[in-house]
């Protein structure tokens, strides 16, 4: 499996603390991997180093078949390279269905201009059907975003990701306050996604983690502690002395 993402050696430091410390990591193309650890262990940090928002003191982050440097690029270029990003909170447009919430995310052309004029064609609307059965919401299409439980709205936001077709997905604590038949199925969506998109979970649910049966990256002060199945890192001592055993 070739790598999509390396980083190497990475660290940042914020008012004299350091928050991520010599942080090595990669990911290949279909993957999914988990990423725990104790509160202030970088997690947070890590995810905005990546997606462009925070810039790092040292180190290097390649992406892509070209192993483009993303520290060179904007936020904004970072998302349109592939890299999407869903934060722990949705955000999507309570006043509109969910049909037109996943035909506003679609990947058309952005400029004001053309989105005032934008007329989705017909594939736009079959891609909107496609994305709807993906995540679950087939017969929720025509209602407002905003009469969702807080599940729907998780769902309905990673398919609003989805639309822009990325190939690098963070998702932070996707499991936090959902019911444990939300849950089932937002495991049931992250494990078929990451079929063809590398997918990074941030959660501190060890059951939800247990369900993705996938690698698992335990940080601790801004480093890489243990990596592996989520067995081998629970077993890890020094895991076990850091968080698990808080």
């Amino acid at each position: 499996m070739s790598t999509l993402l390396e980083v190497s050696g990475v660290s940042v430091t914020f008012d004299g603390f350091r928050a991520i410390n010599n942080l090595s990591f990669q990911i290949g193309e279909a993957e999914m991997r988990a990423i725990i650890g104790p509160n202030g262990a970088g997690k947070t940090t890590f995810m905005d180093i990546v997606t462009g928002k925070t810039k790092p003191n040292e180190g290097r982050i390649l992406y892509g078949d070209k192993g483009e440097n993303l520290l060179k690029m904007s936020e904004a270029k970072i998302a349109q390279a592939g890299i999407g990003r869903k934060f722990q909170k949705p955000t999507v447009f309570e006043d509109q269905t969910v049909h037109e919430n996943l035909l506003m995310a679609l990947q058309n052309d952005r400029r004001p201009f053309s989105v005032i004029f934008w007329k989705p064609k017909r594939p736009d609307i079959l891609r909107v059907e496609e994305l709807a059965s993906e995540i679950g919401l087939t017969d929720q299409l025509e209602r407002k975003a905003g009469e969702l439980s807080h599940g729907q709205k998780q769902w309905l936001e990673i398919g609003m990701l989805l639309a822009q077709e990325p190939r690098l997905l963070f998702v932070d604590e996707p499991a936090a306050g959902m019911t444990p038949a939300e849950r089932e199925h937002t495991t049931s969506i992250l494990v078929e996604v990451a079929k063809k998109r590398a997918v990074v979970v941030v959660e501190h649910d060890m059951e939800f983690v247990r369900r993705l049966n996938c690698k698992v990256t335990v940080l601790h002060e801004g480093s890489v502690l243990a990596e592996g199945s989520l067995d081998h890192v629970t077993s890890n001592q020094e895991v076990v002395d850091v968080y698990l055993g808080r």
